[in-house]
């Protein structure tokens, strides 16, 4: 008998993800035989882990913090990756084990389905300049935004992205921020501020135009204080639910050969998760 195929989250720690919820709610759905499990593994073990993924009956994995960037080594990465420095997606294709960053189609697949024509946008502003800020930086060029402000904390940081992402990449000091609001089509926040149990976001945006698109990668709250702002102005606003179901897509269409979708039940099922007690 052929055994199921099963895809796993590699993770230290990963015992608080909820991709297991949406890749079993896939399977079920679509009714496919196979299996979703969380794989802690420590980053001493990451190697062996990882060469030896077909062997533990894996057809492919989700990787998360930390070891993200360690992936790279062991796999082939697509441009994506190797332009983002990191992969979240392993899978076997011609016996080769490669990498991707679904981040990058999961934010914008996201930013589509909840503010269509956000891509008219002639300036973005991203704040932070994480793993995170270089996929989404990658994604709005790939896009074609052609001017892309990036605020961080620490200004080195976002002039090392400029570099590599080239001119149309321009960091801004963070206190510099206000300036730029107003001339900004779409905001994106990729810190953690505004997470539970982190600081506020001090931004005002009353200052951004008319039209202007608001995106949180933070998803617990669901609705963070910048995106309930912005919906207080009428804004059209992308939550980080939804990227974090977007981007796990593409993972689960290489694994098992089925393309799902983002449907309503998923997303309550998985809200419902995120605000039990």
């Amino acid at each position: 008998m052929t055994k199921a195929p099963a895809a796993c989250l590699i993770g230290w720690p990963a015992a608080h993800s909820r991709s297991p919820l949406i890749h079993r709610y896939w399977l079920r759905t679509l009714d496919i035989e196979g299996g979703y499990v969380i794989e802690a593994v420590p980053p001493d073990n990451l190697r062996d882990f990882v060469l030896r993924l077909s062997l533990r009956g894996f057809v492919g994995a989700n990787v998360t913090i930390p070891h993200k960037e360690g992936v790279l080594e062991l796999s082939t990465p697509d441009a994506r990756a190797r332009a983002v420095g990191a992969a979240n997606t392993l899978w076997f294709a011609d016996g080769e084990l490669h990498s991707t960053n679904t981040d990058v189609e999961g934010f914008i697949s996201n930013l589509d389905a909840s503010a269509p024509g956000w891509d008219a946008a002639e300036e973005a502003l991203v704040l932070g300049a994480g793993g995170s800020s270089r996929a989404i930086v990658f994604g709005l060029l790939e896009r074609g935004i052609s001017c892309v402000h990036l605020a961080n904390r620490t200004i080195a940081r976002a002039e090392m992205l400029a570099r590599q992402f080239g001119p149309n990449v321009h960091p801004v000091a963070w206190d510099s921020i206000h300036d730029i609001l107003p001339r900004a089509n779409l905001l994106v926040n990729t810190t953690s501020l505004g997470m539970d149990g982190q600081p506020s976001l001090d931004l005002d945006v009353a200052r951004l135009a008319d039209g202007a698109v608001v995106a949180d990668l933070v998803y617990v709250p669901l609705v963070t204080p910048l995106l309930a702002a912005a919906q207080a102005r009428g804004l059209k606003t992308a939550d980080g639910l939804g990227m974090l179901l977007h981007q796990a897509i593409r993972g689960f269409e290489l694994w098992f050969g089925q393309r799902p979708q983002v449907t309503a039940e998923l997303r309550a099922l998985v809200e419902a998760d995120l605000t039990k007690t």
